[in-house]
């Protein structure tokens, strides 16, 4: 039997008797022949209980004593469980993250793990001990003065990622997660009561809905799990029940050296064999984007990047990527479908259809870009520094796509590499396209009701402005989500001018538009909006890649709602769309309900 890695979370720990139930899980687990290092939180919501206290001696107290406290949070579990370990005749011994040998960054409350010195955990295995190690929680050391050790903690998440990251350091069997639901569901139990179970889900898959909120694990531990080839199963602490097996692909060789990403972006990714299709002046109703996409679907063309602008009087833009071999089809549809997109039956405002041929979608991905300002406005500026023009953008978070020219792909790709000094490789997740092909289209669905709509108007249609518009929200730590760009250029004060909108966090959204309209005058463009009143629900599955249809099914679940779809962006596994706030739970409701992915018993979150 190999080696497994336990983690188990605060409500897991909460209690003596909580503590007692997982000293039993534990010793079961080594009696059936494995090793095991666990990870533990702090009990309960104890590390509230440490915040209250720093804020109510200070109003501004520092990250380092911030770490220094919230820290011994662990200790106590770790001691507790050891003690408990040792009372049913379980070898046991009890780390703190600098024993273990946890390195960090130098960045208190937000660390990220560079290395971990295994000899004293491999010392420990071999005696026959159970090893307890405190989560969230390394440190750091100074170059300078190598006797100069700061204990540092690793942010959210920051447990799950110890946990993974010590079971590729040790290269473990496994890595479990235990938590107070059973596994992963499909949606929030909470506002979908017929969440379903899933039995597993991929990494990749697990990375989107996680970076979108799904709180049982963190985009962080996700990617480590992904680049180092760990299993990971999300399980109950209160039930045998299986869980959810969280499948990682063959890790390619890598050394332990820096093993949390340091970089935001851990790869180039690019598909040079890419068209585009524009429907320009579409009406903004309902049911519009379901048309589109429902015949598109019909005649089986399928369909890889899809934005919709923000509207412009009573109507949007929508366009969309396709394989270059099926343009003249996707054409002959697009063409089809414009006549009958007015804003009523006698209006002449027909939608105008638009193509491009030679284009190059060039992504940059990695779970290091979460919480990072700056990300995408790094990207734009090394393209437009190698005069490289931007076409289509389109985000997720994790993920920021766009189309140029074919032929300066090459450019662009070197460009980035050079930028975020990393590697390229073709998607990544179109490599195995008969795998993705049996597995279900879509596997979860969640909503986001915390950010808002930014809107800036008449931006300047000239390489370069929309990267210093995110690097003004990046230099005051505003991160972006959704960014999408209008496909229309348009005269304003007698120059070509474009709209660009994103979603921030709804905290946020003031002083983004603050910031921005004080630019306004030096950069050229005119006034700047927020719409706090927005939710955005998303679809996630790998199995939509090279499957026609997926998006129309959202689009049309959402138009029979009479919902309708203020902004649409996707990667290639990930649909999102921007609806009115009040009809966020609803949307959610409809789009999981029309890919079927209700179960058959109600599961109970504890409160």
């Amino acid at each position: 039997m190999g080696l497994i890695v336990q983690k188990y979370g605060g409500t897991s720990v909460g209690s003596v008797e909580r503590i007692q139930a997982v000293a039993a899980r534990i010793q079961a687990t080594v009696q059936e022949g494995h090793s095991v290092i666990v990870v533990v939180s702090a009990m309960g919501k104890s590390t509230d209980g440490l915040v209250q206290l720093a804020n109510e001696i200070s109003s501004n107290p520092s990250r380092r004593e911030m770490d220094m406290l919230l820290s011994t949070g662990e200790q106590v579990t770790i001691a507790l469980l050891s003690m408990a370990l040792h009372e049913r005749g379980q070898a046991a011994i009890s780390l703190t993250g600098a024993q273990v040998g946890i390195v960090t960054e130098a960045d208190h409350t937000r660390a990220r793990i560079l290395d971990i010195k295994t000899n004293r955990l491999k010392r420990h295995l071999e005696e026959g001990k159970v090893i307890v190690v405190a989560g969230f929680q390394g440190t750091s050391r100074s170059l300078e003065q190598t006797d100069h050790i700061e204990i540092t903690t690793l942010g959210r998440g920051g447990s799950d990622t110890s946990a993974v990251a010590l079971a590729a350091a040790m290269q473990a069997e496994k890595c479990e997660i235990y938590t107070d639901v059973p596994g992963i569901l499909t949606s929030d139990p909470r506002v979908v009561p017929d969440a379903r179970l899933m039995d597993e889900i991929t990494c990749d898959e697990m990375l989107e809905l996680a970076s979108l909120g799904a709180s049982v694990l963190h985009p962080r531990a996700v990617e480590i799990a992904r680049n180092y080839g760990i299993t990971l199963v999300v399980r109950s602490s209160w039930t045998n029940q299986p869980g959810t097996k969280v499948i990682a692909p063959i890790p390619q060789p890598r050394p332990l050296e820096g093993l949390e990403i340091a970089n935001p972006v851990d790869a180039i990714e690019f598909d040079t064999n890419q068209a585009k299709v524009a429907l320009l002046r579409v009406p903004d109703r309902p049911g519009v984007a379901a048309q589109v996409f429902g015949e598109l679907a019909t005649q089986q063309l399928n369909v890889d990047l899809i934005i919709q602008s923000i509207h412009e009087g009573n109507s949007n833009d929508v366009a969309f990527t396709v394989n270059s071999g099926i343009l003249k089809q996707a054409e002959s549809v697009t063409a089809h479908i414009a006549p009958m997109l007015r804003s009523t039956p006698a209006a002449q405002d027909e939608a105008e259809v638009q193509t491009s041929d030679n284009i190059a979608k060039i992504s940059i991905a990695g779970a290091g870009m979460i919480g990072r300002p700056g990300v995408a406005a790094g990207m734009f500026s090394a393209l437009a520094e190698a005069r490289v023009n931007i076409q289509m953008i389109s985000t997720s978070e994790v993920k920021v796509s766009c189309t140029v020219a074919a032929t300066e792909c090459d450019r662009a790709i070197q460009t980035l590499c050079r930028h975020f000094n990393v590697t390229t490789s073709p998607a990544r997740l179109d490599q195995d396209s008969i795998k993705t092909q049996n597995l279900p289209p879509v596997r979860g669905a969640a909503l986001d009701l915390e950010q808002a709509q930014l809107a800036i108007r008449h931006v300047p249609d000239k390489p370069g402005l929309a990267a210093r518009i995110f690097q003004i929200l990046a230099d005051r730590g505003i991160s972006v989500d959704m960014i999408i760009q209008s496909q229309r250029s348009r005269v304003h004060q007698g120059q070509m001018t474009r709209d660009i909108a994103c979603t921030v966090a709804q905290d946020n959204a003031a002083i983004a538009r603050d910031v921005l309209q004080a630019a306004a005058l030096e950069l050229g463009y005119s006034e700047v909006t927020i719409d706090s009143a927005i939710a955005k629900v998303s679809v996630v599955g790998i199995g939509m890649i090279h499957r026609p249809g997926i998006a129309a099914i959202m689009f049309q679940a959402l138009s029979a709602a009479n919902i309708n779809i203020q902004m649409i962006a996707t990667s290639e596994i990930k649909i999102s769309c921007v609806v009115r706030q009040e009809q966020g739970v609803e949307a959610l409701k409809v789009v999981h309900s029309a890919f079927k992915l209700a179960g058959t018993e109600v599961v109970v979150v504890p409160v």
